[in-house]
């Protein structure tokens, strides 16, 4: 099998299905109608472009959007990426602050609008501002719209295994007999992205590699008083800082009583939940 045939499987697949799991399984199905040979093949050209996607700037706007930045998610991502199809693929790896135009990623912008109310009060004096944000649904993308496709990566194993008639049977020992080595997961700085890591966190240079992506949430090359200098910005690490502006975080309010009566104010900052807030209101 060479790439084109590679390629054609995967778009029919999505020609022919309309939901993952039945995506799945057709690939599945189809791929254990060939040889092991042929199914090595499949999985060895996945294993490149899985490779080929594995690049720091894909990883911050993954980052961005979906608001993790675990080495399996973005993984994940990959997947899902590939799952797209050629012309896709190739565009997002060339360039991929151009994940903005596409419309799988246009429609989770939009229902990331939708997904909460947000209500503003603030005190007499305005020296209490208070965000309260209700969720109108359990979850802010349903899964078949999520970016990313786990199960997408496992259906030649689960094709060789029928093949081979041995459940312990992989076919990545195959494909790296051919001297095809997985990047993923990068867990350590032995496995990490090959080109040069940078950090998210600082404004001006991914506003530089992704200005469209900086454009959608807001973000300029100004620095803020509240940014803060990432160890990312002063050693190598695997793990660079993820996207940690203070404006597009919200705020929690606790109330303390003080020895005079009054009351103090306390604000808790909360990282995870401000991306898909980010995303909903941009910078505030």
């Amino acid at each position: 099998m060479d790439v084109d045939g590679f390629r054609a499987l995967v778009e029919r697949s999505a020609q022919e299905t309309v939901t993952k799991e039945e995506r799945v399984d057709w690939l599945e199905e189809r791929l254990s109608r060939l040889t092991a040979e042929e199914i090595v093949d499949y999985e060895a050209w996945f294993t490149l472009c899985a490779n080929r996607a594995c690049t720091w700037d894909l990883y911050a706007a993954c980052w961005t959007i979906t608001g993790f930045g675990s080495s399996a998610g973005f993984e994940y991502f990959v997947d899902w990426l590939i799952s797209l199809g050629r012309d896709v693929f190739e565009k997002i790896t060339e360039r991929p602050d151009r994940l903005v135009e596409l419309p799988e990623v246009q429609r989770l912008f939009e229902l990331s609008r939708n997904f909460s109310h947000r209500r503003i009060s603030a005190s007499e004096d305005g020296a209490v501002r208070l965000v309260r944000l209700t969720r109108v649904r359990r979850q802010r993308w349903p899964d078949e719209l999520w970016p990313e496709f786990e199960s997408f990566a496992y259906v030649a194993c689960q094709a060789y295994e029928r093949v081979m008639g041995d459940d312990t049977a992989h076919p990545g020992e195959a494909v790296q007999a051919r001297g095809i080595t997985s990047v993923f997961p990068f867990l350590s700085h032995l496995a990490e992205p090959e080109d040069e890591p940078w950090d998210f966190s600082d404004r001006a240079e991914y506003t530089r590699r992704l200005p469209g992506l900086a454009r959608r949430y807001g973000i300029t090359d100004e620095p803020q008083e509240h940014d803060k200098p990432s160890p990312a910005r002063t050693r190598r690490t695997p793990w660079p800082y993820g996207p940690a502006w203070g404006g597009e975080r919200t705020r929690a309010w606790s109330f303390h009583r003080k020895a005079s009566g009054g009351r103090r104010t306390r604000e808790r900052r909360h990282r995870q939940a401000d991306r898909w807030c980010s995303a909903q209101y941009g910078r505030q």
